[in-house]
Formats: structure tokens, sequence, C-alpha cells
């Protein structure tokens, strides 16, 4: 058995049994992928690349046809090995398909094309749809995780632009920690390497093993010694100063120490042991110490060990008049950070008058793992097949689920007055269409560099691109304030 790498089966069972389903004479079928809308108004596309050279760029083996058949068989499910034998003598065992897709980074509105794929040998009609399983997950994750990141972005662009007059600070703000929360290694791996297109902060080794391994990428990410509470417990309760004052004595050479402060109680440990028994010891340390609550309300937390910190170790008011702390301390808030909560967060902050830049946050299962192939509605559809030589557009119209009415016709991608939509591909001159061929026959057609995706990633877009996610900072803010108010 293959460890899970044979193109044949990774798919769903009933694919083996459509190919006789299309009508006699087809020759082409055409098939789009799009986000249909759901939660969010754009996506940000990234990961196709990964999924191109992992698995399409390896040709499929008679050990393969072999295994599928036996799999395929033993389930009572049809199997042609006779297409699977074409494809490997014919074609060398790649797939005789040509993709084109939007150039990874860019970000769009929803209820675009994507991806467009189409068979290039009429007698393998039928091979455009049978990897819709994996091609499909192959976007929907890591468009949805880099979106979800992107937004995040926007929110802490906004606050720095309110609250900081350091907004080159911004692609350091917002940390992975979602190697542990995700289903597997392959989901930290795609989906941290799309977090990583807007942050360059990050502890999931896998995905930044990802950029650099499928994108070229340079030194994509940045860490630093943080501690967990299985060596601050061995210290004991009565030794918690011990457990810190070795981090710091044990990291100095490194410039980062990350303390960890909710072992036992979280307002003692900032207060008196940092604050006051170790004050000296953090105010000389070369580099950065971060205070890392890890626990409670992440909205009040993280404001308040910024101000209990203030009170030991001083801030200043910068040019826009919010406190900074000493550019040696900072609260490093990894609990809680979802994209539900962070604009809370931020608007907390705010509403306090502390500048965005004295917290950095880690995000987990909220950044990697809380989304799933609704979240941004996606799907992958036929648009068009050619029959005895003549196309049709074919699309589906559901009367119970409008939103999963598809788009017919061989697709383009339109950019026009500083936005995108989708026309018919007959629509605007071939030069116009913003998809990109990237894989044919085997072939990888246009590699992208990871410095091409950030620089995609961070053009400006119009404003309601981001609108809904600034909107949240402004409920968020006038909740607090008026709950400020009460209290």
């Amino acid at each position: 058995m293959t460890e899970f790498g044979n193109l044949i089966i990774n798919t769903d069972n009933y694919k083996h049994c459509h190919y006789p389903l299309y009508p006699p004479g087809t020759e082409y079928v055409s098939s789009y992928i799009e986000s249909r809308g759901g939660e969010f108004p754009i996506c940000m596309f990234t990961g196709l690349q990964i999924f191109i050279r992992k698995y399409l760029m390896k040709p499929i083996t008679l050990e393969d046809i072999d295994e599928a058949e036996a799999t395929e068989r033993e389930q009572g499910m049809h199997f042609n090995r006779d297409n699977w034998l074409g494809i490997l003598n014919d074609h060398g065992g790649f797939l005789p398909v040509e993709i084109e897709a939007v150039p990874e980074g860019t970000v769009l509105p929803v209820k675009n094309v994507l991806v467009q794929v189409i068979n290039t040998d009429p007698r393998y009609f039928w091979a455009t749809s049978f990897f819709e399983t994996a091609l499909l997950r192959a976007v929907w994750y890591p468009t949805t995780v880099g979106t979800i990141s992107w937004l995040a972005k926007q929110q802490i662009k906004r606050a720095f632009e309110r609250t900081s007059d350091h907004p080159e600070l911004v692609r350091g703000i917002l940390h992975d920690y979602g190697a542990r929360g995700v289903s597997s290694q392959e989901s930290a791996a795609i989906g941290g390497c799309a977090h990583l297109v807007n942050f360059h902060q990050s502890d999931t080794v896998p995905g930044i093993i990802a950029a650099k391994k499928y994108y070229n990428a340079v030194a994509p990410s940045r860490s630093g010694p943080n501690a967990e509470h299985a060596g601050f417990c061995a210290w004991g309760r009565d030794d918690e100063i011990g457990a810190m004052r070795n981090m710091l004595q044990t990291y100095a050479d490194n410039g980062v120490a990350l303390l960890l402060t909710d072992t036992y109680d979280h307002e003692n440990a900032v207060k008196r042991i940092i604050g006051e028994e170790l004050r000296k010891e953090v105010e000389d340390f070369p580099g950065l110490v971060g205070v890392r609550p890890d626990s409670g309300d992440v909205v009040q937390v993280t404001a308040d060990t910024i101000e209990w910190l203030m009170d030991s170790f001083g801030y200043t008011t910068n040019s826009k008049g919010f406190k900074v702390l000493p550019d040696y301390v900072r609260v490093v808030q990894g609990d809680g950070v979802r994209r539900e909560s962070l604009p809370k967060v931020l608007a907390e902050m705010e509403r306090r008058g502390l500048a965005a830049e004295n917290a950095v946050y880690g995000m987990g299962g909220g950044l990697l793992q809380h989304c799933n192939r609704d979240t941004m509605e996606f799907g992958m559809k036929a648009n068009a097949v050619r029959v005895n030589g003549e196309w049709r557009d074919i699309s589906k119209a559901p009367t119970g689920d409008r939103m999963k009415a598809s788009k017919p016709g061989r697709l383009a991608l339109e950019y026009r007055d500083g936005d995108y939509r989708t026309v018919r591909r007959d629509a605007i001159p071939e030069e116009e269409n913003q998809l990109v061929p990237v894989f044919r026959n085997g072939q990888l057609l246009k590699k992208w560099d990871f410095s091409e995706l950030i620089e995609r990633s961070e053009r400006e877009t119009p404003e309601y691109y981001y609108a809904d996610a600034l909107a949240a900072m402004e409920v968020a803010e006038r909740s607090g304030s008026l709950a400020g108010a009460r209290g």
C-alpha cells in the first residue's frame, strides 16, 4: 500500500463510476472552482502550487493502478483498468489536463472563478472531474486560512493606523500556534504556509517547510524561546520565580524569552514576580521579554496585563496620544485569539489608550482548524462540455438552494477599474484574462515565488473587501465604551 500518494484513490469511491455517464461523443469537459459566498466577502487565493507539485507532477505507475483496482473492487465499486493503463501508456502516467488559476496571493471578491480545468486529450474527458475531491480540498483549505489571516491583518493594520507610530511592525503581530490544533501534519503544512503570506511569525514548523519547499521562500518565519507549563510546573508553586529567572538566564544570548504567567496566579506573576522581584532582570535582559497570559477572558486579560506592566516598567506616549511599553517588554496573548475575539481585543486596547504594538498574538485552532469547506461555500462545477465537436454551456440551478447555482460557459477573470469580475472567455481579449495557465500534462507552467504571493497580498484593495472586518472592530469599540461607562 502506498502512503496516501496514489492519485487514483485520492478521491471519492463514486468518481470511478462517472466516466460512462457522459453523453456519447463527449470530448472535452471544463470545470471551475469558486468561493460561492459564505462568511467573507473576499478571498486570498493560495495553496494550489503545493498540490500540483506534490501530487500532479508525480506520474501514476502500474503499481498504483493495481492498488486502486484492488481497493475499489473489494468495495463493490466499478473500476476501468483500461482508462488508467491508457493514461500510463499514452501520457507517461500524468493526468492529461490543463489547469489555469488566479496568481497566488491575489485578493479578490468571492463568487469569482479561481481555478479552471480542462482535459487535453479527448479520450480522457472524464479526467477533469475525476480529481475534483483532491483539487477542491487543495484550494478551499489554504485559501480559507489565508483569508482569515488576511482579514485579521487588515484589523491589525487599522489598529496600528489609529494608535501606533510603527506600521512596519504589522507583519510580526500574529503568530501561528496552530500545529497541535489541526487534524494532520499536512494540514499544518498547508494552512501554516497560507498564514505566512500575511505574517512572518509561526511555530508551525510544517508550514515553514512547505513555504520553503513549494514556493522557494527564504526565511519565511521568525520565532523565539517560549515557555510551556510542564517546565514551569516542575519548579513547583513555591519557586515560580526560579522558573522565570532560569529562562531569562538561559536565553539571554538568544535575545527573546516568553514567560508564562498563568501557571498559578496570573495577576501575582505579572505584578509581583515580574513587576517587582524580577524587574531589574527584565529591564537588563538583552532583548525582548514576552509576558504570556494563557488563560482568562482574552479581551480583558490582554489589556489588564499591559496596564499592570506599565505600572511596573512605565510607558511613553506616542504621537497619537497612546501609551507604549518600553521596547524590552510586551504582552504575548496566545489563548482564545480567534477571528471573533481579535477585533474585541484591539478595540479594548484602543478604548484604554494603549497602542496596538503593546501586544502580539498567537492564533492556533482559530486560524488553522475553525473552518471548513462551507465557511466560504467552495465548490467545483462543470461549466462546459464539447460533444461531437460542439461546445455546450452547462450549469446547475437547484430550486432548493440558489447559492449552489453554477456559472455556465468557459470562463475568464477580468480586472477593470480596480476590481475583478468573472466573464465569459470570449468576452475579453485573451491577454486581459487574469487566469494564468499553471499546469499541463504533468508540467508546471508557472512557478510562483513566495515573495510574489506576499507582494500580491499587500496590494491596495477596495475598502469593501475588508469593511466588515473593520466594522467588527467598531462594534466592539462601541460595546466596550458602553461597558466602561456603565462600570
